[in-house]
């Protein structure tokens, strides 16, 4: 009796586990459709107007702070970076792009900041817990201050991810006419919503289309990482026992792998927090991880680029490279120089013990650093 209920258990979760993995599938599928309606909605909405309408953005340092705000306050950075691949679909200049990326990758880190709060009762867990947090919060400031003056002086990351399209495309230009898999998929879909709010006034059709668009990428996303923490979580605790501590590389590539598994580079390092603060695991070896995560994160971008039909196909695909090779380059260089490695860790552990003793500077940080001071400055350089 105890064999054939057992039997019966297995069959359950076998069917519930497919049924996730379905629902993993549908959801992702959402994310392309929606990805779509942002290009397709802003197009149709903004026409001609698109120039004007990004001139508010053309400051670099303005659009970075936007793409940190928005991220912070949606706690999710791919979420932001499907959305601003979207936006290059509908006309958004890439140089205007660029900077937004590097904010959302600043804006990710306060999902683990807040984290470690969850330890602040205790002053020795808190200092380490707060140290976890921050070492990311510095290397991406690290990363933001090395590549954003050199993108601004020599749109490096731009020319960079510009040859790599030109050779995956294997021409000289920059079109996705040729390999987009992704239309026959997504483009009947769109069409027909496109339809169905066609007897909407003006331009509201187009608004609508790209609104819905972006409520359904934060459903997505939200959704499937939901979905991925639950069918993973066993093989990511795992894996994540197997390689931490096995030395840098090791702990790059499985920040990396862990992330894409989960869609989520605030799950995977707010994991890390705990596990440091309770004295389970060192800074030094969550380090990596936290720096594969960063590269890891940049896979819905990818994913979300190939949802982009039409003229801005190529430059929707190059932002989402543009992504991968800042956070890989940054991997590289930042850390891989001793003069520059060890910065971001003597940072973040000389601010997690003045933390420590004035708990009020933790939350003084986190408020300032994601939402007052990106606030005031979109409002003064708008």
């Amino acid at each position: 009796m105890s064999n054939s209920a057992s039997l019966a258990d297995d069959g359950m979760n076998t069917i519930q586990k497919l049924f996730r993995w379905l629902a993993v599938v549908l959801f992702i599928y959402f994310l392309l459709i929606a990805v779509g309606m942002i290009g397709a909605g802003f197009k149709a909405a903004a026409g001609d107007s698109a120039k004007e309408i990004f001139k508010f953005a053309a400051n670099p340092f303005l659009g970075l702070l936007i793409g940190t705000l928005c991220t912070a306050l949606i706690q999710s950075s791919s979420t932001v970076t499907s959305i601003i691949v979207g936006l290059v679909a509908g006309g958004m200049p890439v140089t205007v792009a660029v900077p937004m990326i590097m904010g959302a990758n600043i804006g990710t880190t306060i999902t683990n900041t807040l984290v470690s709060l969850g330890h602040v009762r205790n002053k020795e867990e808190f200092q380490r817990a707060f140290a976890a947090a921050t070492v990311h919060d510095f290397f991406n400031l690290m990363a933001v201050f090395v590549f954003l003056p050199l993108e601004i002086m020599f749109g490096l990351l731009q020319k960079s991810s510009g040859f790599f399209l030109q050779w995956i495309s294997g021409g000289d230009s920059i079109s996705m006419k040729g390999m987009n898999f992704i239309k026959p998929i997504t483009k009947p879909v769109i069409n027909v919503i496109q339809d169905a709010l066609s007897f909407l006034p003006g331009i509201l059709p187009g608004v609508t289309l790209a609104v819905l668009g972006v409520v359904i990428i934060l459903l997505s996303i939200t959704l499937v990482g939901k979905l991925l923490k639950v069918l993973m979580v066993g093989k990511v605790k795992e894996f994540l026992h197997r390689m931490i501590g096995r030395g840098p590389l090791a702990g790059i590539a499985s920040g990396t792998v862990v992330t894409v598994a989960v869609q989520s580079s605030s799950t995977t390092t707010s994991l890390m927090v705990p596990l440091v603060g309770t004295g389970v695991l060192k800074l030094r070896d969550i380090y990596p991880f936290t720096l594969g995560a960063n590269i890891g994160t940049t896979i819905t971008a990818l994913l979300a680029a190939t949802a982009v039909i039409g003229d801005h196909a190529g430059l929707a695909l190059q932002i989402a490279l543009i992504h991968l090779l800042f956070n890989i380059s940054a991997v590289v260089i930042l850390f891989g120089l001793p003069l520059t490695r060890n910065i971001p860790i003597k940072l973040a552990e000389g601010f997690s013990v003045i933390a420590a003793e004035r708990k009020t500077l933790a939350i003084t940080y986190i408020l300032g650093m994601f939402f007052v001071f990106p606030g005031l400055m979109v409002f003064v350089f708008r």
